[in-house]
């Protein structure tokens, strides 16, 4: 069966340090498609986020690019597989210089916590009882 993907594309002021950013959350950079003014971030087999220069990001828009510390453009949400999992992400980003982006949700059943990165994109991460999505 196919398995569909996604791809995210988001402007950032500076590659590299998004570049190390991701890195230091445990993801891996695909330097295949990578170069100095874009890098290819894998998320997952099928989530790959492309860090683009906003530069390189004008030549797929004729739209203004937002800047995401002013507008909210986007709500990328991850699942993981615990809240403890959860914590672990966030935490990364927060020691990596991410900020705490609203306050942590937690309804028992579903736990999730946010943070923004360099550039202010907002990254939801959540974790939701098995039994709770079954039932």
């Amino acid at each position: 069966m196919y398995q569909q993907m996604i791809f995210v594309n988001l402007a950032t002021d500076d590659v590299a340090a998004s570049r190390k950013f991701f890195t230091e959350l445990g993801y891996t950079i695909n330097p295949q498609f990578s170069t100095d003014d874009c890098s290819c971030v894998v998320i997952s087999d099928t989530i790959i986020a492309m860090l683009l220069s906003k530069q390189r990001y004008a030549d797929f828009t004729k739209k203004e690019i937002a800047d995401a510390r002013k507008t909210s453009e986007v709500l990328i949400c991850l699942s993981a597989e615990s809240r403890e999992k959860v914590d672990e992400l966030v935490e990364k980003a927060l020691a990596a210089g991410g900020t705490v982006s609203g306050e942590t949700q937690d309804h028992g059943y579903m736990y999730g916590r946010a943070f923004d990165d360099l550039d202010g994109h907002t990254w939801e991460v959540m974790w939701m009882d098995p039994a709770a999505v079954q039932g």
